[in-house]
């Protein structure tokens, strides 16, 4: 990052494309759950990524190899990370809207700092505590319209907040235990290793499609496994280092407002006003959560 603090618009630019594509992701996974299960959909781009990151970072001659000090690591990690999140997650989209369910899986940073106070010993600033009622608030407007619809799934709300929890965990333990290899490398790991046992999943509890994707399903097959699991996490690590904090926590902030968003064109899905109210009220937590506070 310059010294003047200045992102090049480049990574700016790289930046906003992230957030396009991981905020879009959500109404495209709800559209391949029109005509796949959804194990066997996240196996089948999960698979086809790895694949991907593998030949991108060989190509580059990123050394891939893992110590054996970093299988322990790599098992830890990807359990919450990749398995638990991506798992639950689908699980998650297949019962809600998927701008909402977005708005749900990405209270994981607020869920990260409560889960730091009671086990880690970290400080409840005044801040993390307004985040925290900010955050309880939109999670109970949103199982209130869930209970109050006729065709309202409220276990999809805990669906994704098992997810974000999952990926709070592992956010943690990212935090907490030393790197034994690149996190480009253990990322690239994390993914492939976490492939068989996605497949093991959907072959034991889910049956294979009777009949070959439409040309959308196709569409959403390729963009799961090419952009979400490719490109953007391609595109992510060649930015991270350079982002400063806010830069990132804006991104984060910005996701879920995409996913409710682009959901309209993608899924036909309309937002409730409550969706809005309930996003408004994430993004402030996650400005109080993620946002550094001002030097008086």
């Amino acid at each position: 990052m310059p010294a003047d603090g200045h992102l090049p618009s480049r990574t700016l630019l790289a930046l906003a494309l992230l957030t396009l594509l991981w905020g879009v992701n959500w109404p495209v996974m709800k559209l391949a759950l029109r005509e796949m299960p959804p194990l066997t959909f996240r196996a089948l781009t999960m698979t086809g990524g790895a694949a991907l990151l593998f030949a991108w970072y060989r190509s580059r001659g990123v050394r891939l190899r893992l110590t054996p000090s970093a299988l322990l690591q790599l098992a830890l990690l990807a359990l919450p990370n990749i398995l638990g999140w991506h798992a639950l997650s689908i699980f998650g989209v297949q019962s809600l809207a998927s701008g909402r369910a977005a708005i749900v899986g990405f209270t994981m940073p607020v869920w990260t700092v409560l889960m730091g106070v009671l086990f880690f010993d970290e400080r409840m600033s005044p801040r993390l505590w307004l985040a925290t009622i900010s955050t309880a608030s939109a999670l109970m407007l949103l199982m209130w319209h869930e209970l109050g619809r006729l065709s309202g799934n409220p276990a999809g709300v805990a669906w994704m907040l098992a997810a974000a929890a999952s990926w709070a965990i592992g956010t943690l333990l990212l935090k907490r235990i030393p790197a034994a290899v690149p996190t480009e490398v253990m990322t690239v790991w994390m993914i492939a290793t976490t492939v068989p046992l996605m497949w093991s999943l959907a072959l034991a509890f889910e049956s294979m499609p009777e009949q070959w994707p439409s040309a959308s399903g196709w569409a959403t097959l390729v963009y799961g496994a090419l952009i979400n699991y490719g490109v953007a996490q391609i595109l992510w690590f060649s930015i991270a280092r350079r982002l400063p904090p806010v830069a990132s926590a804006l991104s984060i902030m910005l996701i879920p407002i995409v996913g409710l968003l682009s959901a309209i064109p993608i899924t036909g899905e309309l937002p409730y006003s409550e969706d809005f109210l309930a996003a408004g009220m994430i993004m402030l937590a996650l400005a109080l959560t993620l946002l550094p506070a001002r030097s008086r």
